[in-house]
């Protein structure tokens, strides 16, 4: 899990598409679910306590980052004070992206900012609270999936772009899958526009693996959260106790995975989509990759989508960096 999208989707999207990836992925051999669907109500208040944890170090490090060189990267998003859209995918609620909205109102930078978000209302509720700290800021934002905004918003806007797709987003994807959204994204943006995106960094994994497996018990809980809305949106039958949450790291392909693992033989049922799942002792249910990169690997990335790498920006323990990409 990575600092990324508060995701809660429409409602009237949610019951159908939710029900079919559910019986999609617990029918699969192995099973999986998706881990947009962490992302309810109460798997948002949980994601805020992760990220407020000293083990979750990805939170620090790309505030540090941001905090340290926001004059750079506003001489890099204005050329001589030139105004520029300011587009963020995934916005979330938009705490570190604050650092940089302050910092180019302070200097009276031509800007507007664009956050595209799947959640309508998460984007009403940053909009209220950033009009409410900026009252000077220009906001419009952007519902829906990325490159359906982002087409939107190209036959609306004519200005020059710098997307933000921060706190390890692109970790999400499994390597071979971001390869395929990026040239995606590539697809849907104008030559010379800027990406800034944030890469979590290949390190110890005695670092890596309790971000993912903390003492308090709380990723443990978001992720024990997925069972408990199947079971109070899909009507699933699902007993908590009787799974156990089981992370682990690969530092060689930079995998961290999540598993929720069956501590015994049982059946789940779920009235929507109207079917029974058996699980034996030990089977798991993947809910979630968290990749990590090295800079070989974020350069061969950038080459193979269409992008140059412009500059990297780390923090002072580079366990992170925050990658300016140019379209090519």
């Amino acid at each position: 899990m990575n600092q990324h999208i508060s995701v809660k989707e429409k409602k009237t999207k949610t019951d159908s598409e939710f029900a079919q990836d559910t019986y999609e992925g617990l029918s699969s051999i192995p099973k999986y679910l998706k881990s947009k669907y962490f992302y309810d109500a109460e798997g948002d208040k949980l994601f805020q306590k992760i990220m407020a944890m000293e083990e979750y170090y990805l939170t620090g490090c790309e505030y540090e980052i941001i905090d340290n060189h926001k004059d750079e990267l506003l001489s890099e998003f204005s050329d001589n004070g030139s105004p520029f859209l300011l587009t963020e995918l995934g916005a979330g609620d938009g705490q570190k992206t604050e650092l940089l909205l302050d910092h180019f109102l302070d200097k009276v930078v031509p800007f507007r900012y664009l956050p595209i978000d799947i959640s309508a209302n998460v984007l009403n509720l940053m909009k209220k609270h950033l009009l409410k700290k900026f009252p000077d800021l220009e906001i419009e934002p952007y519902p829906g999936d990325y490159f359906q905004a982002l087409e939107e918003l190209n036959m609306k806007e004519n200005g020059s772009k710098i997307l933000l797709f921060l706190g390890s987003t692109i970790g999400n994807f499994e390597y071979e899958a971001a390869f395929d959204f990026l040239r995606s994204l590539n697809k849907n943006i104008n030559k010379n526009d800027l990406l800034l995106i944030g890469f979590d960094l290949k390190k110890d994994p005695a670092v890596i693996l309790p971000a993912y497996d903390d003492p308090h018990g709380i990723t443990a809980e978001f992720n024990m959260n997925l069972l408990r809305r199947i079971n109070r949106e899909l009507g699933g039958n699902f007993v908590p106790e009787q799974f156990y949450h089981h992370p682990t790291y690969d530092p060689k392909t930079g995998e961290a995975r999540s598993y929720i693992v069956s501590r015994t033989n049982q059946q789940v049922s779920i009235s929507k989509p109207g079917a029974a799942f058996n699980f034996k002792k030990g089977e798991s249910i993947f809910t979630e990759i968290s990749q990590k990169y090295d800079e070989d690997m974020i350069n061969n990335l950038a080459e193979k989508t269409g992008f140059q790498v412009q500059k990297n920006y780390y923090d002072s323990r580079k366990y992170f960096v925050d990658s300016l990409w140019q379209k090519r």
